[in-house]
């Protein structure tokens, strides 16, 4: 039996927000803000999502695509992220994995930093990810993670 592949890939993301670094902390750290611009943006018809915001505390995400991007609509989607490190206002290192339909695509690492810029925040995302057969790759992970962030925005009225 062949062993399955698996494909490693890392990208990271700055952007920089107009609000204070306390102010995109809190919107990763307050369940109503994260569910709002995380679980249920467009696309995406959220089924359940949980948080427990605290080191050694998790996520639950489960969701379903309304439309055929990248997966088949309606196919079931989860996302269960463990609190590796929290530094309030400052860090928060996620270590996450992502199923479809029941099989596990990829696991990561995933590194926040929220660092002042003036009156803003200079924000850096880095993951780390492991991505296993039949997973979304690197370009499309990055892709999706960008749409995120632009969704972060319009939370924070930006």
């Amino acid at each position: 039996m062949p062993i399955p592949t698996v494909t490693h890939g890392t990208f990271t993301i700055e952007r920089t927000f107009k609000s204070a670094p306390a102010r995109v902390f809190d919107a990763f750290s307050d369940q109503a803000k994260k569910r709002r611009w995380f679980a249920e943006g467009p696309g995406f018809h959220l089924d359940a999502f949980e948080m427990d915001f605290r080191v050694g505390g998790s996520d639950r995400l489960r969701f379903r695509f309304v439309a055929d991007k990248p997966i088949a609509e309606g196919t079931p989607c989860a996302n269960d992220t463990v609190y590796m490190d929290i530094v309030p206002d400052a860090r928060i290192v996620i270590a996450y994995g992502m199923s479809v339909a029941g099989q596990p695509i990829s696991s990561s690492l995933a590194t926040m930093e929220f660092l002042p810029d003036g009156t803003g925040t200079r924000f850096v995302f880095t993951e780390q990810a492991a991505f296993f057969a039949g997973g979304d790759g690197i370009e499309i992970r990055e892709a999706g993670t960008r749409e995120l962030f632009g969704q972060l925005a319009t939370e924070l009225g930006e």
